[in-house]
């Protein structure tokens, strides 16, 4: 298998609080709770690792609550290579009602300055040689800044790895000019970005063949409980994920990226990586908390998936 980089700038202890639903102004009484050390690289890190691959998390912690972070690093076997920075790492509630509906409350996050930026470039001059992709995925923390972003993933670009990158808004927009091998944006995260409306499959295309011309392989669209578009230069596909009972929407997102990610590494026909990663990502909504508990399940929710080429 791979020997994969996930990058998680902005890491989180997620709080997640089930409730039969929200009711805004009074007292919520909760069905379960629920605590991850979490963030998107560190999600997606935790899906290749079970289907077998070898994986180096980094990123900036904060020193005062780290201790979570390091716990599940040693029981995943993930190579720690995190900057340490002073203060807390940020820490987000996700309100998750029986409907599937989450509300986030997203913390601030500690501040990274210039001096762990620099030592997060040093390290990865150091070690980004020995890896067969790299994903960078989710928010920028306080301190860095979009331009910084870029040279980090113009350094990698020009090592000539393999980046997959998972942000938005003007991080997304700034990436983007990096070249990545992969993209999985959201319908609306996308749309955003380009300032074009990406609705219809004719529309996604478009961007797609712009995308493509700029260097970008892999143009992943993700639209939930419609499903997925992957544009690569190869053809075009659409796959629709089976139903079903909603828990939770988090990591949804992050377990189709590394779901496609493991299919493209080891050179799978692209239906069945589509089917893998849109089960994965199916069976990331069913449950509270990351990773594949249960190959049987798996196996299961992929047989419900069904792919189609897409035309215009």
């Amino acid at each position: 298998m791979a020997n994969i980089l996930t990058l998680t700038l902005n890491p989180a202890l997620d709080l997640t609080v089930e409730l039969s639903a929200l009711q805004v102004g009074q007292v919520n009484r909760s069905e379960g709770l629920h605590s991850h050390a979490a963030g998107k690289g560190i999600n997606v890190a935790q899906v290749l690792a079970d289907l077998g691959h070898r994986l180096t998390v980094s990123g900036f912690l904060g020193e005062d609550n780290q201790q979570p972070f390091v716990n599940l690093f040693e029981q995943r076997g993930f190579v720690d290579e995190f900057i340490r920075v002073p203060g807390e790492t940020r820490s987000n509630i996700k309100l998750a009602e029986r409907s599937g509906q989450v509300t986030d409350l997203n913390g601030p996050g500690a501040f990274v300055d210039d001096q762990a930026q620099a030592a997060l470039l040093a390290r990865l001059e150091q070690i980004a040689g020995q890896f067969d992709a790299v994903v960078v995925a989710g928010s920028l923390p306080r301190g860095v800044s979009v331009a910084w972003l870029q040279a980090l993933l113009e350094r990698l670009a020009e090592r000539g790895l393999k980046v997959a990158l998972d942000t938005s808004g003007a991080a997304l927009r700034a990436g983007l000019n990096t070249r990545p091998w992969l993209i999985k944006p959201n319908t609306e995260e996308l749309a955003d970005v380009l300032g074009t409306p990406v609705d219809t499959v004719q529309q996604q295309a478009a961007v797609a063949r712009q995308l493509h011309a700029s260097g970008v392989q892999h143009v992943v669209i993700s639209q939930g409980a419609e499903g997925v578009n992957w544009f690569s230069l190869k053809g075009a596909w659409h796959a629709q994920p089976p139903k079903v009972q909603v828990a939770s929407t988090v990591g949804a997102g992050d377990s189709l990226l590394a779901g496609m990610l493991h299919g493209l590494l080891i050179e799978a026909a692209p239906e069945q990586s589509l089917i893998l990663a849109t089960a994965i990502a199916a069976m990331a909504v069913s449950q509270i908390g990351f990773g594949i508990p249960s190959t049987e399940q798996l196996a299961q929710l992929q047989s419900g998936v069904s792919v189609r080429a897409l035309t215009e």
